[in-house]
């Protein structure tokens, strides 16, 4: 039964408790976007207040080789890293059919009666590391995200064989390993660029914890009100970001970002057969705030639905994290204590999002 849409406790039933998610609730028939889906207004996105990121995608074939080329391609990796924090690649190495078989795949999973999905909802769930849900912590969010989301950590194949949905596991798999290769590659440029020569087995730790995710972003009659996910920083080392052709991802920017144009908001544009890369909270501590996690949120339109596939790579959760010595040889001071990757991982699952909140704590001096 469709829910009451003025009545907060009956949407959050038939969304969140019931499973039916946004989807459901679009599907429903709705003209307004309910109450505690609209952001107070510094929380929405602000599209005349923002500009496209100009910056053409960066060619990766070119790392393979040695010379000019490689060289050339490193640089604009670092200087990415180190200002906006945000870039987009192409001849990654990731199949382009693939990408595409991603994209159809999700809208074909959500577009799942509501009992296929419902299984794997937390209270329910098969396995701990297969999660459906929408919004990021309902349960704690002041207003909500309009999103489902479908969310996966990787601990072996057998066990992804056994426990993620069968209509994604083998396309989700195939993205996951060919693209734990291009982050293999940018790190040793991101690692190399301050003094490290990473091993496969530091490389490792750095990214022993893996998530993949399928998200749905529904139309939406208010978009303008809502966010699809609320201002965040990613916690891991890299992000690596599937985007449809709809597009919507924004970047916030700061005082501390060494960009060109100056705006509130930079719209990462959908680019055929790229990904986008993100730096995450561990990769800016490693390099004692040299390169930049930066916040990002998603912007919801009216007339399309959207897609996304991101993979999130972390450090395994007994790693300690502390900035590089090599970094400290040449900077002398430490802009963050060291903590265990654990701990700063569930703090964050913890409580609702708020910007780079626990990354700014992280931070000698500010507390």
């Amino acid at each position: 039964m469709a829910p009451n849409l003025d009545d907060a406790n009956s949407v959050f039933e038939f969304v969140v408790k019931e499973g039916n998610g946004i989807k459901g609730l679009v599907d429903s028939g709705l003209s307004k976007v309910p109450g505690v889906y609209v952001q107070p207004p510094n929380e929405r996105i602000d599209k005349e207040n923002s500009i496209k990121l100009e910056l053409p995608p960066i060619d990766l074939s070119k790392l393979d080789g040695h010379g000019h080329g490689h060289d050339e391609v490193a640089e604009q990796i670092v200087r990415a890293a180190e200002t906006l924090g945000f870039f987009q690649v192409i001849n990654h190495g990731v199949p382009l059919h693939l990408l595409e078989s991603l994209k159809d795949t999700a809208h074909k999973f959500f577009g799942l009666p509501l009992e296929r999905k419902a299984v794997y909802l937390a209270p329910v769930t098969p396995s701990p590391t297969v999660k459906y849900g929408t919004s990021y912590l309902p349960e704690k969010e002041k207003a909500l995200g309009w999103k489902d989301y479908i969310l996966m950590q990787y601990t072996d194949d057998d066990e992804a064989l056994r426990y993620w949905p069968e209509e994604i596991r083998e396309v989700l798999l195939e993205y996951l390993r060919s693209s734990i290769v291009v982050v293999k590659k940018l790190l040793k440029v991101l690692l190399g660029n301050l003094g490290v020569k990473p091993d496969d087995p530091m490389i490792d730790v750095f990214i022993g914890t893996k998530r993949v995710a399928m998200i749905f972003y529904p139309t939406c009659p208010n978009p303008d009100l809502t966010v699809g996910i609320g201002r965040h920083s990613d916690i891991g080392m890299l992000t690596v970001l599937l985007q449809d052709e709809i597009g919507g991802l924004y970047v916030k920017t700061d005082e501390g970002m060494d960009y060109e144009k100056k705006a509130e908001w930079i719209e990462i544009p959908s680019v055929p057969g790229a990904l986008v890369i993100n730096v995450a909270d561990m990769l800016q501590v490693l390099s004692n705030g040299k390169y930049k996690s930066a916040e990002h949120a998603v912007r919801n339109t009216s007339t399309n639905s959207r897609v996304s596939v991101p993979i999130f790579t972390m450090p395994l959760e007994t790693a300690k994290m502390t900035p590089l010595p090599q970094v400290m040889e040449k900077d002398g001071i430490a802009h963050y204590k060291e903590f265990v990757f654990g701990d700063y991982m569930n703090n964050i699952h913890e409580n609702a999002l708020d910007g780079k909140r626990l990354l700014n704590f992280a931070k000698i001096g500010q507390n």
